[in-house]
């Protein structure tokens, strides 16, 4: 059995620690802020803190435990999670537009990672103003986070290894405190009766808009559900109980404490920044308190960062987004680093601590982006069941009530635009458009490519490669091409070949690569279409395989050596007779537009954009894993509308007189 499928099927005890440390760092670190979010600088009124309570609890209970924990994690595709996981299973329905809950779904996402790891270190280290209330936390937060984000070209396996038992410390610590508070005040577990947390909503200053802070228990719930592939979905569902607990436990020991504080404000319990995370520990234990969640709060950043890696790497294998270096730190399947996006991360991070400084600030730009990706998530899920063939009166219930807690959820957040909520909203439509204009060229460029059969070239090609008076341009000459079917090829291949300075070879090589919608696939055919003269391989890799061609290809050769299919030696006669392997080259084609080209304005901006952004990504030898000594880089206009015949007159010639 693979890594890969023991990973997924296999609960173990090294599994379930490794989860707690790659995937709840979010959504664990929530009591940091959540209750002091909602109550803000209010008087304590206990009817408040029961309704934030109840509130807490039963959007953990519905949002997280049965949509993301038990329903949203049978969505995977071949053990792999999150919501382009999710668009590639929908796909097959062949309901175009579902394309685009999955590319907003997905920014939207991205666009969350840049504010997850800035509000939860801040939120930690500034507890450090109760003994130093004037100190700058700004610097200390962003050291913080280039540590994080240096140690990620590690795995997430090694970090998970060293995160989680920093992790299990910090929910038994969540628990604990809780417990304590909870037994002074056992009356606080009324909050299990959702009255309270319908209440809430007509006590709270805010009225319904409190629910925009009551969100922020469940924004890592998404990230829960894009992380699967790394941990596995049974390690998750049974790590959750302990998890719901520890948090259910805090947060309910936050609301006894408060609750024997009526009358006060938070302010005048702890000062400036004081908050009820750390105001239910004993004054003694403070300073390890402090520690303990500012490492947890680093870790909180992980599970958006290993999961932004993975919605990457599955966007590019989707045609979402430009090539970019992929890195594989360890051998475990779905281990991977993206070095560009890391550091993207890393910078919009920076900029979000810079231009906000404090954790309360940035609690208002926080869940306004995740809200968006959780709606569009439903959207997906709701196509899935179809898929599935739920029945319709347990389907159409229960997508309807995640439609309004969700669009509820919105509602409440779209207050926090103007406080901040802009700022990751701006973020997604940056992200979204690369992403619209990515795939829309990517289509538009398939569309207007030609494509040949090659038996019309079988002959010519025949010929071209016994004829002496061409010089030859190397003994095995490989194209890739994009062709699905194995009797086509694109014109432009055969036009590099016969046209643009003629290729004489020995054997012609056409190679494909076929991405699939599952993750872990490495198959590959050889098709023969002459002997000795021209053969066709097609690779059908997994979306989440290396495309490492070179190395690949050399396998395939072996192996056809091996059963005496092909001859690879030189055809040069002193060469062959002392078995030397003759030279591959490889053959790319590079498009840019065309200044022929007669399309309208939008194409244009399209086009236009698409061949910016192409040439900050990955060359396409790199991006095929190919030696660039052995590849020839070849330029094609891309004409998209042929101009109209231009209206041109002929004259007569002039006389010339001698």
């Amino acid at each position: 059995m693979s890594a890969h499928r023991t990973l997924h099927s296999k609960l173990t005890l090294g599994g379930l620690l490794i989860t707690l440390g790659i995937i709840y760092g979010d959504i664990g670190t929530s009591p940091l802020y959540v209750m002091k979010a909602i109550l803000g600088t209010h008087t304590i009124n206990a009817d408040e803190v029961l309704g934030g309570i109840s509130a807490v609890f039963w959007t953990l209970t519905l949002q997280t435990t049965i949509k993301y924990v038990i329903i949203t994690l049978n969505a995977d595709n071949h053990g792999e999670g999150g919501i382009f996981a999710l668009y590639a299973l929908v796909k097959k329905t062949k309901i175009r537009w579902l394309i685009v809950p999955a590319i907003i779904g997905g920014s939207a996402l991205l666009a969350d990672g840049i504010i997850t790891p800035p509000v939860s270190v801040s939120s930690a280290v500034e507890g450090i103003r109760t003994y130093y209330p004037e100190i700058n936390t700004v610097p200390i937060v962003i050291g913080i986070l280039f540590v994080l984000f240096t140690i990620q070209q590690f795995g997430t396996k090694l970090v998970g290894k060293f995160f989680a038992p920093m992790m299990l410390i910090w929910f038994s610590m969540l628990g604990i405190l809780g417990i304590i508070q909870i037994a002074k005040h056992p009356e606080v577990f009324k909050a299990f009766n959702p009255y309270y947390a319908y209440h809430l909503l007509t006590i709270h200053p805010d009225g319904f808009f409190v629910l925009g802070f009551v969100f922020l228990c469940t924004t890592g719930a998404e990230a829960l559900y894009s992380d699967m592939g790394h941990c596995g979905r049974k390690n998750i569902r049974i790590s959750w109980l302990f998890v719901k607990s520890t948090l259910v436990l805090n947060y309910f020991g936050q609301g006894a404490y408060l609750i024997t504080n009526e009358g006060e404000t938070l302010q005048s319990l702890g000062g400036k920044n004081g908050n009820p995370f750390y105001l239910i520990m004993d004054d003694w234990f403070q300073p390890f308190g402090i520690v303990i969640a500012t490492t947890a709060a680093v870790i909180a950043s992980q599970a958006l960062i290993s999961g932004s890696f993975t919605l990457i790497n599955e966007a590019m294998r989707l045609n979402f987004w430009p090539k970019v270096k992929i890195n594989y730190p360890t051998e475990l399947q779905g281990q991977l680093y993206i070095p560009s996006i890391n550091w993207l991360l890393f910078l919009g991070c920076v900029g979000i601590v810079l231009h906000f400084e404090e954790s309360s600030n940035m609690e208002h730009a926080y869940g306004l982006a995740i809200i968006l990706c959780m709606i569009m998530t439903t959207i997906l899920l709701n196509f899935y069941l179809i898929m599935k063939r739920v029945k319709l009166y347990f389907m159409v219930p229960l997508i309807t009530i995640y439609l309004l807690i969700e669009l509820s959820f919105l509602a409440a957040n779209i207050t926090k635009f103007a406080d901040g909520g802009y700022v990751t909203l701006i973020i997604a439509i940056v992200l979204i458009s690369i992403m619209s204009i990515w795939f829309t060229a990517k289509k538009i460029t398939k569309s207007y490519t030609k494509i040949v059969k090659v038996q019309d070239y079988i002959k010519v090609l025949s010929e071209l490669s016994v004829d002496m008076s061409i010089p030859k341009y190397a003994t095995h000459l490989v194209y890739m091409t994009n062709a699905g079917r194995v009797d086509e090829i694109e014109e432009k291949v055969m036009y590099s070949i016969l046209q643009k300075r003629p290729k004489r070879a020995d054997i012609y090589w056409f190679v494909h690569v076929n991405i699939l919608t599952e993750p872990y696939k490495t198959e590959y055919r050889v098709t023969e279409i002459l002997k000795d003269d021209m053969y066709r391989v097609d690779f059908n890799l997994g979306f989440r395989e290396p495309t490492k061609i070179n190395l690949m290809f050399k396998e395939v050769i072996k192996d056809m050596v091996k059963n005496g299919e092909v001859d690879i030696r030189s055809r040069y006669e002193s060469l062959n007779k002392n078995n030397i392997i003759g030279d591959f080259k490889f053959v790319l084609s590079e498009k840019f537009l065309s200044n022929d080209n007669d399309i309208k304005w939008h194409e244009n901006i399209i086009m236009n954009s698409y061949f910016l952004i192409k040439k900050l990504s990955l060359s396409e030898e790199s991006a095929f894993g190919l030696d660039s000594s052995s590849v020839k880089i070849e330029k094609f206009p891309m004409i998209l509308h042929t101009p109209e015949n231009m209206d041109l007159t002929r004259l007569e010639p002039r006389e010339i007189h001698l």
